[in-house]
């Protein structure tokens, strides 16, 4: 709608976020005629007081900084959504303080407005992992874009089993989208790029400082009709996004744990308080989110279950969401440990289990 260049010159006047960004551009029309208006116009504008709109009105250094940020843009063929284009997320406008602009690579599609947020914590247990990519998997095949943040633990698990899927996913970072954080997941930034966006509020080159990720869990429940939870401390960063998804009034999803798992406390205590509802399946998310969820057509009956033999059955039948290790199962279905292995191999290709580190399988 307008020139972009102009809207980065304005976003660099100090004092200038997000909230005085939508409030300028809404009485003025474009970020030109915000940067060309005198003091006593610019002070007319709710929100702007003397001090800023003489801020505005002599500020000289936005060029420079708007250039060297559509420089880095395009090293990564990113661009910019503003909040008054199509593009931008319509959930996402619904928020409290929606970003004026975003830093985007890849393409965020109409079909994103049916997303799922998935958070957790960074160091997940063998049964936060596999209880992760279980859900995570299901909603990926109906259709549910899958939505988190980049970071190590259950955000990785989430978008890795979205993309296993070919299903969409989104990371919002708290950093420039040059500037991928953990930096082992750069090749997973560039898989979700081409196949989904890898979003920012943060400037090209901002570096991931501690205080960015709290703001940035907003943009995560706010892309999302609902934010599942999956293990985190009481304290964990995974609880301001369920604050932030109630806050904007979406819905709150929490799987329950152990209640000796520190790494649960967080989510029991939601379930508990009654500001999360309990998952223990699919349909616990679905009938919830049924009324918004209409346009997904692709609420399809689950797939018939591949042809088992008579010890496949008898192995999965012991399994459930925990991990069991090999000894267990050949002691509970009485097969020799061999045989057993060469079943669980078989179950695993018909993506039925898991193998986890240590001859430990879980059932997905």
């Amino acid at each position: 709608m307008f020139n972009i260049k102009d809207l980065l010159r304005l976003s660099a006047v100090p004092g200038i976020g997000s909230a005085r960004l939508r409030s300028l551009i809404s009485h003025f029309k474009d970020p030109a005629s915000v940067l060309s208006a005198s003091p006593r116009e610019l002070a007319r504008v709710n929100g702007i007081d003397r001090k800023t709109a003489l801020m505005i009105a002599h500020f000289q250094n936005g060029t420079k900084f708007a250039e060297e940020q559509l420089s880095r843009l395009n090293k990564v063929e990113g661009r910019i959504i503003t909040f008054w284009d199509e593009e931008y997320p319509s959930l996402l406008k619904r928020i409290y303080d929606p970003p004026a602009f975003l830093f985007v690579r890849g393409a965020i599609l109409p079909e994103d407005n049916l997303a799922l947020a998935i958070v957790g914590t960074r160091t997940p247990t063998p049964y936060g992992r596999g209880i992760a990519e279980r859900f995570s998997l299901e909603l990926a095949r109906l259709g549910l874009t899958i939505v988190s943040g980049l970071a190590r633990g259950i955000d990785t698990i989430a978008h890795l089993a979205a993309l296993k899927t070919e299903g969409r996913t989104i990371a919002v970072i708290g950093s420039g989208i040059d500037v991928i954080y953990p930096p082992e997941n750069k090749k997973l930034a560039e898989r979700i790029s081409r196949h989904g966006a890898v979003i920012s509020e943060y400037e090209m080159g901002a570096k991931p400082d501690a205080v960015n990720f709290p703001r940035r869990n907003r943009i995560i429940s706010g892309l999302s009709l609902g934010t599942l939870i999956i293990e985190t401390a009481e304290s964990g960063g995974a609880m301001i996004t369920g604050s932030t998804a109630l806050d904007q009034n979406r819905e709150v999803f929490a799987i329950p744990g152990p209640i000796t798992e520190k790494k649960s406390g967080g989510a029991n205590r939601l379930i508990k308080e009654g500001r999360a509802k309990l998952v223990q399946d699919l349909d616990d998310i679905l009938n919830e989110l049924q009324s918004k969820l209409k346009p997904l057509i692709r609420k399809e009956e689950k797939k018939p279950e591949p042809p088992l033999s008579f010890f496949e059955r008898k192995i999965l039948d012991c399994l459930g969401s925990e991990p069991v290790h090999i000894d267990a199962i050949s002691s509970m279905t009485e097969l020799a440990t061999s045989d057993a292995l060469v079943n669980l191999l078989s179950l695993e290709f018909k993506g039925l289990i898991k193998q986890l580190p240590g001859k430990m399988f879980l059932k997905l």
